[in-house]
């Protein structure tokens, strides 16, 4: 077993630590919210995040200089990753550095770019602005044609972003009147290639032909480039849906019930593989995981999360009433952090108390938005009266890759109805789904939609059925719809 008391001493010598995981992700947190476990004869690392408290089985760790890297790894030994614990002192040390590392990756594209054909002279290579995520690279073929190409150098991009970037790149770099630039190419790794080629099914064929994927493939020496061919909708329904994976007959557990009696009509229940977790107006309050056959409850909102005991039961209670006080459309403190968090969650729980607000034609479903279980967060999920699928998807604040996100859905749950995964859940309790497309909603308050966002909804296939749907700025206090506009058979 691993020397726990010296990790411990490790980890409690900061306040503050930045874990980074190797899957990309990294947040702050401070020392008391990493556990360092015995069970038995395992060692188990533990670290409590806005999911809940996740606990990994610890195989050893190592330091350098200020750094503990910790080998840990999920249930049965699978999942095994490296995790690393920075002090946040060093977070600035390393942006200089992480900022000269990107440029180096974003000059070895262009060298594979540079030797893809005979004949092709590299231009400027740069990283954008303002995040520095991807690089910039401007070429000319051997026929003197001016071209541009956008890499992920972080590997962490969705395909979703990388589409906005090139698309509102190209678009400016083709009003030049020096060499206009008016194709590009969108270079992935492998695991993005054929999500970024599905996405790009979607689009218009003006955008089609804007627009080329490439492959970088590195089990060459040197690394090569290769050209995925353009695909049509109607290919990607050739694809094997996913299953769809909806828990079983969940049961309230008796903690969770009586949380929900503190205030029935605000608070709603999330079921998932991993457990529970209550929502107030759609804030996550309170969390309730088995571990090691044992249930064990959180709550608490931000970075205030206890586990909750007996002894603590009054807390909980005097939450529940902060929150009635302040997450309301009628809070007086505006500014209260209960109110400002997770606005689309709220006015998500919004719609699905009452999804008639948004379109009296809907039926929404009541198990596949209950559960959420699903990796594609899918804000809601309907049925029109007429039987054709509504996609809603929702935004608070400016977000211009929602098109791209809806559309990538609208893909996802057209594929599973039409192979009959849909059908066979029973999510809209026997409600019949029609043989026709799914519908997209896309719903924000009037003035939040993004600036982009006419320019995107029109790079959509028009095989897509696209509606904007404009809300009531103080949909706290009542959703309604003031505009809705089809974008249909308006491409760009």
């Amino acid at each position: 077993m691993v020397a726990l008391d010296e990790l411990r001493e490790l980890v409690a010598s900061r306040r503050e630590w930045l874990l980074i995981r190797e899957i990309g992700s990294t947040f702050p947190l401070e020392s008391h919210e990493i556990e360092i476990l015995e069970d038995g004869e395992k060692a188990l690392f533990g670290f409590l995040d806005d999911k809940g408290f996740h606990s990994w089985r610890l195989n050893k760790f190592h330091c350098k200089g200020d750094e503990i890297s910790v080998d840990v790894a999920g249930a049965f030994a699978k999942n095994r990753e490296t995790m690393r614990l920075v002090p946040r002192t060093l977070a600035s040390q390393m942006a200089a550095e992480l900022e000269m590392a990107r440029l180096t990756k974003a000059n070895e594209v262009a060298s594979v770019i540079a030797q893809y054909r005979p004949g092709i002279k590299l231009g400027r290579v740069a990283l954008n602005e303002p995040n520095g995520r991807l690089a910039h690279i401007n070429f000319n073929t051997a026929d003197g044609v001016s071209m541009a190409a956008v890499a992920d150098i972080t590997g962490k991009l969705t395909v979703e972003s990388i589409f906005t970037a090139a698309m509102l790149w190209v678009e400016r770099l083709g009003l030049r009147k020096k060499g206009p630039v008016n194709d590009i190419w969108i270079i992935c790794e492998k695991r993005q290639a054929r999500n970024a080629q599905k996405l790009h099914a979607l689009l218009t064929e003006r955008w089609k032909r804007k627009i080329t994927i490439v492959e970088i493939i590195r089990k060459d020496e040197p690394p090569r480039l290769a050209e995925l061919p353009k695909r049509r909708i109607s290919e990607l329904w050739r694809e094997k849906a996913t299953k769809l994976t909806l828990p079983g007959m969940a049961t309230e557990s008796m903690v969770a019930r009586a949380i929900s009696d503190l205030s029935p009509a605000d608070i709603d229940l999330i079921y998932s593989r991993q457990g529970e977790t209550l929502r107030f107006m759609g804030l996550p309050f309170a969390r309730i995981r088995r571990i090691m056959g044992i249930e064990k409850a959180w709550f608490g909102t931000g970075r205030d999360r206890r586990t909750l005991t007996i002894e603590n039961w009054d807390d909980m209670v005097q939450l529940v009433e902060s929150l009635i006080q302040n997450r309301s459309a009628n809070g007086a403190n505006k500014r209260h952090e209960q109110y400002r968090a997770t606005p689309e969650a709220w006015l998500e729980s919004i719609l699905r108390r009452n999804i008639n607000l948004l379109d009296a034609n809907l039926i929404l479903s009541p198990i596949y938005n209950q559960f959420r279980s699903s990796n594609d967060k899918i804000d809601l999920l309907a049925l029109r009266r007429d039987g054709r699928l509504v996609i809603i998807e929702l935004k608070t604040q400016p977000d211009r890759e929602m098109v791209f996100q809806a559309a990538d859905y609208w893909r996802k749950i057209e594929l599973q109805r039409r192979r009959g995964v849909l059908a066979a859940a029973n999510l809209f309790d026997g409600r019949e789904i029609a043989d026709k497309p799914a519908i997209i909603y896309l719903a924000a308050p009037a003035w939040s939609f993004h600036r982009d966002f006419e320019f995107f909804a029109r790079t959509i296939s028009p095989e897509i059925e696209l509606w904007r749907f404009e809300l009531h700025e103080n949909w706290r206090e009542t959703v309604r719809v003031i505009a809705r506009h089809n974008y249909a058979q308006a491409p760009a």
